[in-house]
């Protein structure tokens, strides 16, 4: 009994809050992201736990030119990662995605969604929770958000109609996180976040969709 106890503890403390807030990382630069896309780009958001692993995970689909690590859905202006994970300011950590829709679709997008992450799990993913780390798919127009339902239905034929945790909201506003958060899981591979969270969390999804990968995904 104690042994899990244990071993519970150590699982919880690898999250995504355990790396230490830095406070002299600039954070008054923070300004929501309102460019519009160029070269024929689309954007898509979406949130599902730590967005240093939904970052990762995104960068490797095919079609995909960026992922931004930020933050969305909530109440205040100018969030910040310490003030996020207080779970006060109503934001949840979001990827801003950049894409090609020419080469993936926004429903491939939303299947990455659901093929990356524990559906049913509320207020969380793995061993990050909190309202910070609820999963969210926005959506920016009535076609993106028929897609949504569309999919959460073929989600609730597999786990069960209700049991699909992720709210669907209309997109308002993203938030550009600190820069030292922006490709985490590439420039810190030796983190013990990253080597027993992350990664193995991007090995699922590249298992599961092998035809999705960018040539270079690792």
């Amino acid at each position: 009994m104690k042994l899990s106890i244990i071993i519970t503890s150590l699982v919880l403390a690898i999250s995504c809050q355990s790396t230490p807030y830095k406070p002299n990382e600039p954070t008054a630069q923070l300004d929501p992201v309102q460019t519009q896309p160029q070269d024929g780009l689309a954007k898509a958001y979406f949130a599902s736990g730590c967005f240093w692993c939904v970052e990762a995970i995104y960068e490797s689909v095919k079609g995909v030119k960026e992922s931004i690590s930020g933050y969305s859905g909530g109440h205040t202006e100018n969030p910040t990662y310490e003030s996020s994970n207080t779970g006060r300011t109503g934001h949840a950590e979001a990827v801003e995605i950049y894409y090609d829709p020419n080469v993936v679709s926004f429903a491939t997008l939303v299947d990455v969604y659901f093929g990356s992450q524990n559906v049913t799990q509320v207020y969380g993913q793995g061993p990050d929770r909190g309202s910070q780390y609820r999963s969210i798919i926005f959506y920016q127009n009535e076609k993106e958000k028929e897609i949504i339902l569309q999919k959460v239905k073929e989600q609730e034929k597999i786990y069960g109609e209700g049991k699909v945790a992720a709210s669907i909201l209309p997109f308002q506003k993203f938030w550009r996180g600190e820069e030292y958060h922006q490709n985490y899981e590439r420039l810190h591979p030796r983190s013990s976040y990253i080597q027993n969270v992350s990664i193995p969390r991007l090995r699922r999804f590249q298992k599961k969709f092998p035809h999705l990968l960018k040539d270079t995904a690792h």
